[in-house]
């Protein structure tokens, strides 16, 4: 997803903050905060990532905290492309189609992705709190993913754990190798139900990699209704990020929090092919290594599956101390997703999702809407 595009995925996108100090006069980058140190955006980061919620008392607050842990996932453009319905002894993950990204993920690819993962945190989260969850893709329409839940024996997981503390890291890692028992917890908390997990650790691996990740970025770049997209979801303040509680804020990247109307202009200047390309150069090879994540069948129910085998796959590594960040231009441009394919050697198959991995420093977090926002109306 496109890190966020942050599947905070997907997720990905920020100007220099060296090109925004260099253009932005010193009396207005004073007044400007760096997301962290606002005490509006700590407290709103503070109640989107609290581990210790009030213990849920009755059949509907224990729902909406497992729904609250479900929107911790990450999501294309931190979109929150999801609602919940709650029922009887299920909640249903439906995609909301107001949210979706049609310049980047036209098939909705990244959409379904996202609900994967927040069903993921929602199994994680259930099974803590006493409840078993089997998840089903429906066929209908919608595609809603139905959660069952049924009573069991309350198991609280290093996953669990790790779901108030992932995040995609959207900055340089340590480049230091993983050890090879961490690399076979990765993989098998990766793979799922028809979806298998490459990794790739060995330099040359990664360059092509690399290769694959500025050959797709340059043609979003050259694509107006990409960035007219992008530029969209992108929260340039702390008021604008705390107001909306969604989008990519500006400082989860490292950059200055800064007005909408300066945002954007830094943003029409700095954020050029060039730029981008040099940033990602810098994140791959500083990587430990790039985790791809390849589904059997093109379908939503597939797309699905791929969401939960990352959000498995994020959150073990978060538990290993491993941090993660989306590196999905390849698999975004359609025209060059079967030379991914077969670079990788995967046939027919499609590859979903490129993740680079590695340990590195944590980074401000971004946000989330409330509970009462995304529960869907009888």
């Amino acid at each position: 997803m496109a890190q966020g595009r942050d599947m905070t995925h997907i997720t990905r996108r920020h100007f220099a903050t060296r090109c925004a100090s260099a253009m932005t006069p010193p009396l207005l980058l004073n007044g400007c905060s760096l997301g962290t140190g606002d005490p509006s955006y700590t407290e709103a980061v503070q109640r989107t990532w609290r581990p210790d919620a009030p213990a849920a008392t009755g059949r509907v607050p224990l729902l909406e905290e497992l729904v609250r842990c479900a929107t911790l996932a990450p999501s294309s453009h931190n979109t929150q492309c999801w609602t919940f319905a709650l029922q009887e002894q299920a909640i249903s993950v439906m995609p909301d189609l107001s949210r979706r990204c049609p310049a980047v993920d036209p098939d909705d690819h990244h959409l379904f992705v996202s609900l994967g993962c927040a069903t993921e945190n929602l199994a994680q989260a259930a099974l803590a709190h006493g409840l078993k969850a089997e998840a089903v893709v429906d066929a209908s329409a919608n595609s809603a993913v139905r959660v069952r839940l049924e009573p069991t024996r309350a198991a609280a997981s290093t996953l669990f754990d790790a779901i108030f503390e992932r995040q995609c890291t959207r900055a340089e890692f340590d480049g230091q190798p993983v050890s090879a028992e961490d690399l076979k917890l990765l993989e098998r908390a990766g793979t799922g139900n028809g979806v298998q997990l490459l990794i790739l650790d060995d330099q040359a691996a990664m360059e092509r990699m690399l290769a694959r990740v500025v050959a797709a970025n340059t043609v979003q770049m050259g694509d107006p209704a990409f960035v007219d997209e992008l530029k969209h979801w992108i929260r340039f303040g702390d008021a604008e990020a705390v107001r909306t509680g969604d989008g990519l804020f500006t400082g989860a990247s490292g950059n200055p929090s800064v007005p909408r109307w300066l945002g954007e202009r830094l943003f029409s200047v700095f954020f050029t092919a060039k730029n981008e390309n040099d940033k990602y150069a810098k994140q791959v090879r500083s990587s430990a290594g790039i985790a791809v994540f390849v589904s059997a069948a093109n379908d939503k129910a597939h797309w699905v599956e791929v969401g939960r085998c990352y959000q498995r796959f994020a959150l073990q590594a978060t538990a290993l101390g491993i941090r993660n960040a989306f590196l999905n231009q390849p698999v975004e441009v359609a025209s060059m997703r079967p030379q991914l394919a077969r670079d990788l050697g995967v046939g027919a198959r499609r590859p979903d999702l490129v993740v680079r991995f590695g340990r590195g420093r944590e980074m401000p977090r971004s946000l989330r809407r409330p509970v009462a926002a995304v529960l869907a109306r009888e």
